[in-house]
């Protein structure tokens, strides 16, 4: 005797989630223009009319399932902070690397500027992920007024990780748990150059 399999019933945002885990799942195996909408609607098991209730087309949701995982990448940056603050950064860092790694496929394109759909709304994205990492090691360790000159050296040291991420990613030279510790190392290396330019850094540190 066949079994008719039957749809489990979903919300509209549950059904409009599945479609998204799926197609970040893909997006992690492959790049962007190598994922179709009929890759999607398999991996999620339903169909394409339903598919498109939610999305117009490929673009709009390889937007939101970017959106969406960056989201969750942001919310673990603001778990509650535990430990040492050097422990806690390099938490941070396993979050972003671990993202990175889930994603490889669209991050390497994304950061490399070679996907068809890099688009002003990918970019804000990106941005957001950078400016929240930013705004989460200002408040862990106290700091509500930063200077300039302490903006900046976060900032670029948000790019070393990036970069680093991304040439691991393609190479795999070095251990993930030493990548980690050398961007922590980087960190401590570029504030303490800054704290001996800025008092405002400086004072920071002492009281760190």
């Amino acid at each position: 005797m066949t079994q008719v399999r039957t749809a489990r019933r979903m919300t509209p945002e549950q059904r409009r989630r599945q479609l998204l885990e799926a197609a970040i799942s893909l997006y992690g195996q492959r790049p962007y223009e190598q994922v179709s909408v009929d890759d999607i609607v398999a991996a999620a098991d339903v169909s394409r009319p339903l598919f498109y209730r939610y999305f117009s087309g490929p673009s709009e949701i390889y937007v939101a399932a970017l959106r969406f995982a960056a989201d969750g990448l942001i919310a673990k940056f603001a778990a509650p902070a535990e430990g040492p603050l050097l422990a806690q950064l390099r938490s941070l860092i396993g979050e972003f690397i671990a993202f990175a790694e889930a994603h490889s496929a669209a991050f390497i394109a994304l950061l490399r500027g070679g996907s068809v759909v890099a688009t002003a709304e990918t970019g804000a994205v990106v941005d957001d992920v950078r400016r929240h990492a930013v705004a989460e090691i200002l408040t862990r360790t106290g700091v509500t007024e930063p200077s300039p000159l302490a903006l900046l050296t976060l900032n670029c040291w948000t790019a070393v990780v990036e970069g680093t991420t991304l040439t691991w990613l393609q190479e795999r030279d070095l251990p993930r748990d030493e990548l980690e510790d050398w961007l922590v190392d980087q960190l401590v290396a570029m504030v303490t150059v800054t704290a001996n330019r800025d008092p405002d850094v400086a004072r920071t540190l002492r009281s760190l």
